[in-house]
């Protein structure tokens, strides 16, 4: 096991070193080859040419791409120093750059969103896991009845509906509507009553989309589980139903759920951008579409940065869950 972490790990520092050069490839190389200048993005379309000249030669946009990214890598690891028009400016770790407009240290700006993304995926994903997977279990048990019926059609609704038509709906009737909740986004260290209820539409509204899908999949794979040998085999022992459901089949049905779940997860802790922008929580997916819209290229690299570390290290701990869920997976 010991051994099959490190190479774990090591592949981890090699995907993630893989996607921050393709990713800085596609922000900073593909821009010149199509005629646009970084450096004039950074000082705006009113600067003169010895500005743009001078912030090029502070950022270090004229070296060779590859001297770029190597800057770039060890400025997230040890720190960058800026130096341009006799001062230096000293960027402290992890340094992801500048940002193009509001000429700040990227990290500080998203390391107050990270807070605010974790918060939201984190108390949806509970909700969506206990939701969608006892529905799923429950439906596969009484298949064909009334329950697995009502269950799926609101599966299927949850899936089909958009958040942003279910957000703004919730919006409109417990926030607007009937006052039940105040849909402010606040810090849980100074109110944590009111970060709880700045949360909860948005991780109703998150988790109703994400425990359709889940209680679909859940039910598709416990039917399939039930149907096995070795679950005839066990009841066939004398073993009750609970644990033949509880002990067998759902560490079978889990390992499935469990693979999604990594993925969708991590896109989460990225920035989920549709509920934050609905909600206006002032996350990853938020700061997403702000730095889109203004073309702020350090803070979109930021982002997708964060975006792609937490898909690997979700997928990480998933892959390192399978051998508790599944002894089929320590014997393979």
């Amino acid at each position: 096991m010991f051994a099959y972490i490190v190479r774990r790990l090591f592949a981890v520092i090699v995907m993630l070193l893989v996607v921050t050069l393709v990713t800085f490839g596609i922000f900073f190389a593909i821009p010149k080859l199509t005629g646009a200048d970084p450096a004039a993005l950074y000082v705006g379309k009113q600067a003169d040419p010895e500005t743009i000249e001078g912030i090029r030669q502070k950022l270090g946009l004229s070296d060779p791409i590859l001297v770029q990214f190597w800057h770039f890598v060890t400025g997230i690891v040890a720190g960058r120093d800026y130096t341009g028009g006799g001062t230096t400016v000293h960027c402290d770790v992890p340094c992801f750059g500048y940002s193009f407009r509001t000429e700040q240290d990227i990290w500080p700006v998203l390391q107050d969103r990270v807070p605010v993304t974790l918060s939201l995926a984190a108390g949806a994903c509970v909700l969506w896991l206990v939701g969608g997977v006892t529905t799923g279990v429950v439906s596969a048990l009484k298949r064909g009845s009334l329950w697995d019926r009502a269950a799926m059609t609101v599966a299927l609704s949850g899936v089909s509906l958009p958040i942003y038509f279910t957000g703004l709906v919730s919006l409109a009737v417990f926030s607007y509507g009937l006052g039940w909740v105040d849909g402010d986004y606040v810090d849980f260290a100074d109110d944590p009553a009111g970060w709880f209820s700045g949360l909860i539409l948005p991780w109703i509204t998150l988790a109703f989309l994400y425990a359709a899908m889940y209680a679909r999949l859940t039910r598709a794979t416990m039917l399939e589980i039930l149907g096995e040998d070795y679950i005839r085999t066990a009841r066939a022992k004398g073993l009750r139903e609970p644990v033949v459901i509880g002990k067998h089949a759902m560490r079978s049905t889990l390992t499935p759920v469990l693979t999604i779940l990594g993925m969708d997860l991590g896109a989460l802790v990225g920035g989920a951008i549709l509920t934050e922008t609905t909600f206006n929580l002032p996350g990853l997916g938020q700061a997403a579409v702000k730095a889109i819209s203004d073309r702020d290229l350090p803070l979109i690299l930021g982002v997708t940065l964060i975006a792609a570390t937490a898909v690997v290290v979700a997928n990480l701990v998933v892959d390192l869950l399978y051998a508790v869920i599944d002894p089929r997976v320590r014997l393979s």
